[in-house]
């Protein structure tokens, strides 16, 4: 067992009214924010709990650097790949939520692009001393690209779907987006350092922004009760991109028919 394993630290946050109003609108969303005491859309808590770090303390991606609470495991960059949450309870803007997070599992594995390694955390939310949201979050860390190297062929999306909703992303969505989250990951605003530190071909769109997107779609049917997500490809703010859902199955699918995300609905 790594001697990480079982590390847990609180923090609490007051849940600005104005975070998720100013989400909503980032989100093109309808209707009123949420107010004082009203309930927060699912996963709009990833606008709080901000991880608030000089700069001096941050790493070359702009994440918090690794080694104090996550373990440096030598692997420069950083994926979220995927996640599962229940919902227990409406979270409420305005009334101040304590988070804790445990580091329950710690792996490494070597993958077909070169090593791997995953850090699973638990997020626990609580508002009043009532459980709200547990959060499982799962992170891999990875290499850098080699100059060159081939890039594993990505998995092709479902052919069912019942349900076919367009998606676009502007530099200027994902920065908001960024900063509302405190995202510092350079993949997301920095292009030069996504192509030529990262390997990507542009910027990035934030999995959990599409995890979002997903989740708000789903509660259109009704209060969810859980949620699960995995991330497959990545998708660049330049590639048009389409939601797509069958029952209780959503998925986003790339340009080029590639699967980027899949998730699954629970009411």
């Amino acid at each position: 067992m790594h001697p990480a394993q079982g590390k847990t630290r609180t923090t609490r946050d007051l849940m600005d009214p104005a975070r998720a109003a100013a989400l909503h609108a980032t989100l093109a969303l309808v209707g009123a924010p949420p107010g004082p005491g009203d309930p927060l859309p699912p996963f709009f808590h990833q606008a709080h709990f901000w991880d608030a770090r000089p700069p001096a303390d941050l790493g070359r991606d702009g994440h918090p650097a690794i080694g104090d609470f996550i373990p440096d495991l030598g692997l420069p960059r950083r994926m979220w790949a995927g996640g599962r949450l229940a919902f227990h309870a409406p979270l409420r803007a305005g009334i101040p939520a304590d988070r804790t997070t445990t580091i329950q599992a710690v792996s490494q594995k070597q993958g077909r692009t070169g090593p791997l390694a995953f850090v699973a955390l638990r997020h626990d939310i609580a508002q009043n001393g009532q459980l709200c949201v547990t959060e499982h979050q799962d992170l891999v860390y990875r290499q850098d690209p080699a100059p060159g190297a081939p890039r594993p062929a990505p998995p092709q999306a479902p052919a069912e779907a019942a349900e076919e909703t367009p998606l676009a992303f502007s530099p200027t969505l994902l920065f908001r987006y960024s900063a509302l989250t405190f995202n510092g990951h350079r993949i997301h605003y920095d292009r030069d350092y996504a192509r030529g530190v990262e390997g990507y071909a542009g910027l990035v769109v934030h999995g959990p922004l599409l995890a979002q997107l997903m989740m708000l779609h789903a509660a259109r049917r009704g209060p969810l009760t859980g949620f699960t997500f995995r991330a497959h490809a990545p998708l660049m703010d330049t590639e048009p991109a389409t939601l797509c859902a069958a029952g209780p199955r959503l998925w986003i699918r790339g340009p080029d028919n590639r699967l980027c995300m899949m998730a699954e609905a629970i009411h």
